[in-house]
Parts: C-alpha cells; structure tokens; sequence
C-alpha cells in the first residue's frame, strides 16, 4: 500500500474516532453498585396483636436501630438500646458482637406488650422493654420444615395432601391417627399443590380453612387435558428436563375449576354447585367465621362477564348476588370485594362509569349506594372500620395538578357521605393500618422527593416523623435526582408522565442518544414513581453516556380510567408504539442536548417484545434494542395473558344428531398478532436476550424471533443466560446488565471498546 492510500485511511481513522463518543462504563458500574450503600428507604412496621403498638427497624449509616412506637402516648423509644443489648449477650456468651449490626431474628411480642421474644444464633431470649432485664431461655431447635402442615384455628387438627387426596390428623398426638377425606385425588386434579408427585410423602394441601374450624373448602383445578410445556435445566447434573402444565391462548382444553367444601367431624364432602360458562374461570372470595355459606365469583373465558355467588356449604346449592359485564374485559388489578358481618354488607368495585369506584351492597345483592363517585380512580383498599363503617382506601388522578399514577389515601363513609383525603402531600403515598383503623403508618416519596415515613391518625393529622433516609454517601458519590416530565400521547390531546435520567457529569452543550426503558402494561405501567437509587437499571445506563427515560402509553396503567388502560385491546403487539416514538420526539424538540438520530429502547417481558417490536416498526426511527424475556408470540404465552387483553371470540356451533338430539358445541378462537411477522421490516441493532428455564415466558419465544429475523436474511444478537427464570439473578444478571451497556455503547455511541473488553471488578483491556 502507498504512502498516499496509508495517510487517507489514518486520516479516516482519526476523524472517525473523534467522532464516537467514549462511553463511560467505570461510571456505570459505580452507580450500579452505589444502591448497596444506602440504608432503608421506608418504615415496615409490625404491630402487635390487636393493639396499635407497634415495632420496626431502620438502617442508616450508623447501622441498624430497632424502635417501639406507642401511637396513643405519642412515643417512640429505642426497642432496645443496641451496645447495652451487645454487652448483654457478650456476658451470657462470651462472644463478641457488632452493635451496628446485632444477628437478632424472628422478633416477637409476647400477649403482655411488654417482654419480647428473639433469637440469636444458638439460643432463644426474651427482654422486658421496660426493666431491660436479658433472659437466656433454651437453645434453637434445629426442627425439620413441616411445610405440609396447615393447622385449624383452633389448633386441633392438621390437613395435608398425600397421594393427590386430603388427610387429616390431630395436633399434637406423634401417634394420631391419619384420617383420609378424599378418594378422588389424582395426578393433575389433585387437592395437593404438588399435582405431579408420585411420592407418598405429605404435601402442602389446596384445603383452606373456615374460622370457626369446622370445615375445609378446596379449589381443584383438573388441568388433565392440559398440555404439557417443557424446559431444560442444563446446569443440572445430568441435563434435565422439567415439565409444566401450561394452557396458552386459544387452546380447547384449558383447566376446569370445582369448589367443595369438608365437613370435618362428619368426614362428609359436598360439592358446590358451580356450574354456568364453558371454560370459566373460578375462585373463592370470602369463607368467614361461619362455615354455612361461602362466597365465590365465576368468570366467562371471554373476561367480561362474572356472577359474584353465596352457597350453602350443607346442600351445595348457590345463588346469584351480583351479576356484571365490563367490555371489553375486567380490571383484574384493580377490581376487589369484601364482606363484612359475615356478608350481610357487601363493597365491590366496579369500572361500570367508565372509573373505578366502589359499591355497597346488601347480603341478597341489592345495591344500597355509592362509595365513591366521580372522574378519578378508586384504588386498593387499605384497610376497612367495620365498627366505624369506614372504608380506607388509595385514590388516583382525584387531586388536580397531580400525578394521577400517585397513591393518595382516602376514608369515605360505608353507608355514604363523601370522600375525605387524608395524606395531601405531592408524592406517591404507601400506608399501612393497625386493626383498629385509629392510626396509619405512611411511607412517601417521589423520584425527586427524599421519602418520609410518619405516624398519622386516622384524620390524616401527622403525629410523629417515624424515619428518614441517610442518603449522605450517596449524594458524596455524585448521584442526582432524575426529572419528571409530561408528553402528550399520539392523539395530542392524552397526558403522559415519565422520569429523566441524565449523566451526573452533563454537559447541556453537549448531544446524547436517548434511549427509552418501556413495558407497555397492560395490567400494569413499569414507571418508576418512587425515590429510587437505581431507578430500576436506568441510573446506571445514563452514566454510560445516554438520556435515559422512562413513560406511560395508552393502554398501560390500570390506575387510570378505563378507555386508557383499554387502549390496547386486539392490537395487543401494537397498541404502545406510536405513543413511544412521539414523547420522544417531543422530548427531543423541547431539549437540545438530545440526539433524536441516536434512539434506543429495551425493556423486560412486555418491553421485550415491545422493544423488537420498535425496530421492526419504525425502523428509521429506532436505531437499537435490546429485549430480554420478550412475549414475542402471545400465542405460545399464558392463556389469562392473552384471551383477557387481546381478546378471544366464543364460537357457537350446533351438532345435528338424529339418535341423542341436536347438542351446541362452544370453542374459543384467538390469534395475537407476533414480532415474527414484521421481521422482514427490521433495520438497526438488536440484542435478545432469554433465560433458559423461563418457565413463564418460555423462551420459544425469543428462539422464534430469533429464527425469524434469520429467515429474513437480519442480522443480530442473541445471549441465552444459563439457569435463568423470567427474573434474571446473580452474576448472570449482572451480565446482562453490562451487554446492555455494551450494546448500546457500540451502536449509538460508536464506541466499539467492549469488544475488546472483559470484565474483573472493572474494565480491564484483554490485550
């Protein structure tokens, strides 16, 4: 080669790599790990029994504190003072022990609300709050799990499964007597939880118990029709294969449900009268103190219809109390009911306005009033006043100028009389009640907003600030908050929310590619509303060198009215895209250091599939993706997944038979559109990422894309992580993360440096 051709290529070399942008991954991997030095961020607290008082431990700098809150006397004092408890157990043992960090466990309070029982390591103590006094009682037993035993409350029975059938025995009695229930257990229509099992071992059973311990009810599922999906745990010894019922959408032999409920003393077993839909579904709602009644609700498979019912546990015979539709399908997180006085008060929820809201009814399913009302969104219910009639419950979008995925909390009257808000402060409220309903633990925090935990009476008065958070390494280490930010979906007019994640060195003068964390619901939106060190893994991507962000779509969130979060129904591959592509634009236009030729987007599951399904769409848009665990074919995915937000269609047909008469025949048909087929639309740079034993998303779908996108004649990526579920852990999580980072690196920041990369506590350089 001359002279002339080697000075040109230098030339190119030089200008090409003053171009790329250097990635900042001794960055990344800093803030990916800067979580593990910051304490808790919230109060968990652990109330006694049937009082309001109440005990909760907090780390910090300073190490791990254990406090005692007496919410009536307004006071809260160390549980105990940890370097008194360390010179304590040191007398009793001779052992030394780190008072930041005392190895207590299994914290208890005895009746008298004063002595509290714990352990540390070999032996059981107790300790009077008030006298200090220390006692050493006996050693640990080391007791086999008896994880099979579910005892009556009373205490004077046990149930438990054995060979696929129901076995009672009494407490107590190392001698007693095991008394079979049931005969009809089988494998795969078992009253064990193990339908499987060819051993002849106990087992955990299906059986619940009524209060009043007379009786049992159990939920069979027949999944014997059912087919069988597979993985292989190639870790194993001997690579194995693991076996799975799984009906996927569309299939014609799903699980059959039947309720029975067992008299215990008279050994008798009665089925309850169940039957309505084909293929419906079926649970139990309410099994009170009484064992003569229960209460359960069936489903149609088409999602849109349910009959709440009350049997009689004697004769097995039931009846409606509240029959309702809700198209295009139910709101399965959102949707609850509870039954008070034994059920002759009833409180459902409903979208039946458009909203969700919550409804009185009478014991024979009488509507007697309205709950709440209005253009916002009744939450979960926190907890219910059933001497007070009072029902505490979390609310979306009822504050104006507030963010309408933030919980508030709320008490409104059973019998009716309007709502009160009780935590008014701009933040996302997580509360926690005692029994009596008379006080409220409330944690709360925003992304740029330090948490708070308070004690509040049941007004919604702060009593006392129970924690905050130490947060002084963290922000020694250069960590910033994120931003919020709101966009409009495609339609203009729909208001999104969403968060920023920036470099902590920003510079405003300078460009960065954007890339877009998305999970497009739509049983729920993965946005990060709480403070959040990591912000999921977006922190720690945005010191790569990114903009990082993170927001709702049409069809996500079922905290938001029902049109929103049923955006996506039978365009359930779809339904998030456009709304995606156009925040960022707007993003882009409203900040200039944003790069809008430079677009990422991953995401998990749902972001997985949604995340191809961006590069496959809008390929002059979306430069790269990486997409883990990704749904990409809903028709090999779960069959709730699939038939309740894309849709399946009730076939009627009828069959002439001249010997035993005409006879209607029913099958459900449904097909969700799949990644597979944009694959020849597909442009830029893709990583796809599965674990292997991924016994929710299988990851057939992953190999299909995968075979797919080949078929096309695409190029692309692909990282299967050994010994992985749906939920990656570990190292091999920590792989992904960093692949991630390297992805992105090399396509949108063009720093190929990786490749020539491994990975030991750092970033070291392999040659």
């Amino acid at each position: 080669m001359n002279k002339k051709w080697m000075t040109i290529l230098l030339v190119c070399f030089v200008v090409c790599g003053t171009q790329a942008q250097k990635a900042n991954f001794r960055a990344a991997e800093k803030f990916r790990k800067v979580a593990d030095e910051v304490g808790s961020l919230q109060v968990s607290p652990h109330f006694l029994e049937d009082s309001d008082k109440f005990w909760y431990s907090y780390r910090t700098g300073d190490g791990v504190q254990y406090y005692f809150v007496d919410p009536a006397r307004r006071t809260k004092d160390f549980l105990f003072e940890n370097m008194y408890l360390m010179g304590e157990l040191t007398k009793m043992t001779n052992k030394p022990y780190n008072y930041r960090n005392l190895p207590v466990k299994d914290i208890e309070f005895k009746k008298d609300e004063r002595t509290v029982k714990f352990k540390v390591e070999d032996f059981n103590y107790e300790y009077d709050i008030y006298t200090k006094k220390l006692v050493q009682k006996d050693s640990v037993k080391k007791e086999k799990e008896n994880k099979w035993m579910s005892f009556s409350p009373d205490s004077t029975y046990i149930v438990f499964a054995r060979r696929h059938n129901l076995y009672l025995m009494k407490t107590g009695d190392k001698d007693s007597v095991e008394i079979q229930l049931t005969t009809d257990g089988e494998p795969f229509f078992s009253y064990a939880y193990k339908e499987r099992d060819t051993t002849n071992e106990r087992g955990w059973a299906r059986a619940r118990w009524f209060k009043d311990s007379k009786k049992l009810y159990v939920v069979r599922s027949d999944n014997r029709k059912v087919k069988d999906l597979w993985v292989i745990d190639v870790l194993a010894d001997r690579p194995k294969l693991e076996e799975y019922r799984y009906a996927m959408a569309g299939d014609k032999e799903v699980p059959q449900y039947e309720l029975s409920v067992i008299d215990v003393q008279s050994r008798k077993q009665v089925k309850i009268n169940t039957d309505k839909w084909k293929d419906q579904s079926l649970g139990v709602l309410h099994a009170g103190k009484e064992s003569g009644q229960i209460f359960f609700e069936r489903r149609r498979r088409t999602c849109d219809e349910l009959e709440i019912c009350k049997a009689n546990t004697e004769t097995g015979e039931s009846k409606v109390l509240i029959s309702e539709k809700a198209k295009p399908y139910f709101n399965d997180q959102m949707y609850e009911a509870a039954f008070l006085n034994e059920g002759k008060d009833i409180i459902w929820w409903s979208e039946r306005t458009g909203w969700g809201h919550f409804y009185h009814y009478d014991a024979d399913g009488n509507l007697k009033n309205r709950i709440t009302a209005g253009n916002w969104v009744a939450g979960q219910m926190v907890k219910i006043d059933t001497v007070g009639r009072m029902l505490y419950f979390e609310g979306y979008g009822k504050e104006k100028g507030r963010n309408p995925y933030y919980a508030f909390v709320y008490k409104a009257p059973i019998d009716g009389g309007g709502v009160t808000l009780l935590t008014a402060e701009d933040a996302n409220h997580k509360t926690v009640m005692p029994k009596s309903c008379r006080y409220m633990v409330d944690n709360y925090s925003r992304v740029d907003l330090e948490p708070r935990s308070v004690l509040r009476d049941n007004n919604g008065r702060e009593i006392m600030e129970l924690a905050r958070p130490d947060l002084r390494r963290l922000y020694e280490t250069g960590w910033k908050m994120p931003e919020r930010f709101v966009v409009k979906a495609r339609d203009g007019v729909t208001d999104l929310y969403g968060v920023m994640w920036k470099p902590y060195d920003f510079d405003s003068t300078k460009h960065y590619p954007i890339i877009s964390y998305v999970y497009p619901g739509p049983q729920t939106e993965a946005m990060v509303l709480d403070f959040s060190v990591s912000g999921v893994y977006n922190a720690a991507l945005a010191q790569v060198g990114f903009i990082v962000v993170n927001f709702g779509h049409r069809g996500g969130s079922p905290q938001r009215d029902k049109w929103y979060h049923t955006y996506g129904y039978d365009n359930l591959r779809d339904y998030a895209l456009a709304d995606d592509k156009y925040g960022i634009e707007q993003l882009a236009d409203r900040f200039p250091f944003i790069d809008i030729t430079k677009v990422g987007i991953f995401g998990h599951s749902g972001g997985g599939f949604m995340s191809t399904a961006a590069l496959c769409t809008y390929p002059d848009f979306y430069t790269a993706a990486v997409s883990s665990a990704g749904n990409h074919d809903n028709n090999i995915y779960n069959k709730w997944w699939g038939e309740t937000h894309h849709g399946v269609k009730e076939e009627k047909k009828t069959i002439k038979d001249t010997v035993n008469g005409d006879r209607e025949e029913i099958s459900f048909k449904t097909k969700v559109p799949t990644n597979q087929e944009l694959a020849r639309n597909f442009k830029g740079y893709l990583l796809l990422v599965t674990g292997d034993i991924d016994n929710n998303v299988h990851p057939g779908n992953t190999l299909r894309m995968a075979d797919a996108l080949i078929k096309a004649g695409k190029n692309f990526d692909i990282a299967v992580l050994p010994g992985q579920r749906h939920g990656f852990r570990g190292v091999q999580r920590d792989f992904y993360v960093r692949k991630m980072w390297f992805h992105f690196a090399k396509y949108l920041l063009g720093d190929s440096r990786a490749d020539f990369y491994y990975q030991i506590d750092g970033f070291e350089r392999r040659n």
